[in-house]
């Protein structure tokens, strides 16, 4: 939880004219007690623990399932992503799913295994047309807040792993989702992560709070 009424409204001021939405969508994703402001302020998307029914109905697209928070410290396992995903897109919203491996795991060489587990309850429960209307976003534990990053070619395998997870169900769906890299995104890195074939875009965590470096990863984006 970040931020402030105030805080969100400098943030987007700082950004609503400067970002070049041309070729690039531009997501925020705030905390849920602030969605009503920022709503008011920012025809955009917004997540919060709310339900779906609500969130749509104050005019959001997206919503974040899965995210490594609510997996670690609520609790939540794949099946209950799975059942939030469905719910999400019953309220005609886009979920962007996350998944990603702890520290523990990549180096015990689980890595792939546990980003398979957590795709495969969501395709088994939806099919992989259902990822016409998500997006997926790779985000790697031991990347989130401790100044670690995977480095280019980390994400892209990661990311070619999952891309060919989905090729495995449906080729053309596949080939058009939208997989983020999500670890310590930064203006200093984008560039070279977003230039890498697979990954698409990023899910920017601190960096998004800072109007300046997050402008940096837009350009980098574009």
């Amino acid at each position: 939880m970040h931020g402030s009424r105030a805080d969100n409204t400098a943030l987007l001021n700082a950004l609503l004219n400067r970002v070049d939405v041309t070729n690039i969508d531009v997501l925020v994703c705030p905390p849920c007690v602030y969605l009503a402001d920022v709503a008011a302020q920012l025809v955009g998307a917004f997540t919060g623990e709310v339900s779906a029914a609500m969130l749509k109905d104050i005019g959001c697209q997206y919503v974040l399932v899965g995210h490594s928070e609510r997996r670690k410290l609520y609790g939540e396992d794949s099946a209950l992503v799975a059942r939030k995903f469905v719910a999400a897109q019953a309220q005609g919203l886009w979920p962007i799913l996350c998944v990603g491996e702890t520290l523990a795991q990549r180096d015990s060489g689980q890595a792939f295994t546990v980003i398979a587990a957590q795709l495969d309850a969501v395709l088994q429960t939806v099919g992989a047309k259902a990822f016409e209307r998500a997006v997926i976003a790779y985000e790697p534990v031991w990347a989130i807040g401790t100044g670690r990053n995977a480095t280019p070619d980390q994400a892209q395998e990661m990311h070619v792993f999952i891309r060919r997870r989905l090729i495995e169900a449906d080729a053309d769906v596949a080939t058009r989702v939208r997989i983020l890299y999500g670890g310590s995104v930064k203006g200093s890195n984008a560039a070279e992560l977003f230039g890498m074939a697979d990954v698409d875009g990023g899910l920017v965590g601190g960096a998004s709070l800072k109007a300046e470096e997050f402008l940096q990863i837009c350009a980098a984006a574009g």
